[in-house]
């Protein structure tokens, strides 16, 4: 593994254990070079994941665009960082368990959504208003309007 502080590719693991979810395995490295610390995470990657756009363009899935997009919308909330990841870990298990290689971008954005909204309402309201591209005032006014049916 790469050190990501001088770019040594000699570097030791000093630690390894499970994470919480035991989705991953966190190892500690030690890097001899510039004596370094940093951590790493391995997971399970059952399939390749295709995510196709609106647009129909092709995109490799990305984690860590999931991750962003949770951190965005989760900031400032009251939801600690082990949470968020255990919803990353979640949603890519849900998508890996499909048994499809393409993912339409639409069923991730629901499966965000249907998250969030059992989580905070809040962060829902901040997703949905990107997610569901709300272009004015009223577009707000709609959908918490809509929050109180369900």
């Amino acid at each position: 593994m790469r050190c990501p502080f001088c770019g040594n590719d000699d570097t030791q693991v000093k630690d390894s254990r499970p994470t919480e979810d035991n989705a991953a395995i966190r190892r500690r490295r030690y890097c001899p070079a510039c004596e370094s610390r940093f951590t790493t995470f391995e997971r399970v990657q059952l399939r390749e994941l295709t995510v196709i756009k609106k647009n129909g363009d092709k995109n490799p899935f990305e984690r860590e665009k999931l991750l962003r997009a949770l951190h965005i919308a989760l900031r400032k909330r009251p939801v600690e960082e082990e949470k968020i990841d255990r919803i990353a870990n979640s949603i890519q298990r849900r998508l890996e368990s499909l048994g499809e290689s393409e993912v339409h971008s639409k069923v991730i954005g629901e499966m965000v959504m249907d998250v969030l909204g059992d989580l905070d309402k809040v962060a829902y309201v901040r997703y949905a208003s990107v997610y569901r591209n709300f272009r004015e005032a009223k577009d707000f006014e709609k959908f918490i309007g809509s929050l109180g049916e369900e």
